[in-house]
């Protein structure tokens, strides 16, 4: 779940600076970029040889190679030690370029085009409409393809490659729009709704492992990693102040806490962070069971305070 990190440690151990090496050692990996490296090639219309880009949507190549450039950071600088190919940028064409202002700002250009984009956020959203209005959006569908792209079960499922395409999913969205997807719902016996949140919520690919880890061992594996407890840090904070307030860090604290004297902010900022949060190990499902008695407390804690949603109810 540490996404690649340690794969580019070890490139960057032996100062590993040639492009298309990199793109090799991504497809072999086999643990999340080679998935990503796919939806590339797809999107760019990169040629076999892998050096010409041709994409008729360059805005849609832009948007996963911002992907790529984002979640394996060795792309993003890298030069070569021929005189092949000197750049990610040369690699994938003129078109396809990865300045990430050039990309954010069109991507908000868009934005500002979508009709969707234009809706006011209500509560209680079924799903399947929010699934439906998507997709009847260009620009929504767009993001939206390149996502479950990434995050397809048809092929064998790259957990850190799909969170990283939620992520991005995510963060490149109004507002308003994330809300709707994020805090869609389903009436129990509503299949079709219920295949719809699957597909807008990550499911199963970055969200259902088997056997679920213990909600306090995804805790302290986000804590391990700088940019997951970064977004921790700012959930609590924003969300729930009496906890972070009343107790910070402190687990021997934190497990004499009673759900019902946890209020929760609900507010804009809090919504916010909780989203950024999506794409990350937060975002698994998780359990308590199994777990001593002891523990029991402090896991049920974080398990409500990650996926009750009673805070935006």
């Amino acid at each position: 779940f540490t996404v690649l990190f340690i794969y580019f440690t070890c490139i960057s151990t032996v100062q590993t600076t040639d492009c298309l090496h990199l793109r090799d050692q991504c497809i072999n990996a086999g643990n999340g970029c080679e998935s990503v490296w796919n939806v590339v090639e797809d999107a760019c219309n990169i040629s076999v040889l892998g050096n010409r880009c041709e994409a008729e949507d360059t805005v849609g190549c832009n948007r996963i190679i911002q992907v790529l450039a984002d979640e394996y950071q060795e792309f993003k600088n890298c030069a070569c030690t021929t005189d092949d190919i000197c750049s990610i940028t040369t690699l994938l064409g003129k078109w396809c370029g990865i300045n990430k202002d050039n990309v954010n700002m069109e991507t908000k250009l868009q934005w500002s085009l979508s009709a969707l984009s234009k809706q006011v956020y209500t509560t209680n959203r079924s799903c399947l409409d929010v699934n439906r209005e998507c997709i009847e959006d260009e620009v929504c569908n767009k993001q939206l393809s390149l996502y479950l792209k990434v995050c397809s079960v048809n092929k064998k499922c790259s957990v850190e490659g799909c969170q990283a395409a939620i992520r991005f999913f995510y963060r490149n969205m109004p507002f308003e729009v994330a809300q709707m997807m994020i805090f869609c719902d389903c009436i129990q016996h509503d299949e079709s709704c219920h295949r719809a949140k699957e597909l807008l919520h990550g499911k199963p690919c970055a969200v259902t492992v088997v056997p679920p880890p213990s909600c306090l061992n995804v805790i302290h594996m986000c804590e391990e990693n700088d940019s997951c407890r970064k977004k921790y840090t700012t959930f609590q904070s924003k969300c729930w102040r009496h906890v972070t307030k009343t107790c910070y860090n402190d687990e021997a604290c934190l497990e004499t806490l009673i759900r019902d004297d946890m209020p929760c902010s609900a507010n804009a900022d809090c919504k916010a962070a909780y989203i950024s949060t999506w794409g990350t190990m937060l975002h698994m499902e998780c359990t308590c069971q199994n777990l001593p008695l002891v523990e029991q407390p402090l896991c049920e804690l974080f398990h409500h305070m990650l996926h009750s949603k009673s805070c935006f109810n």
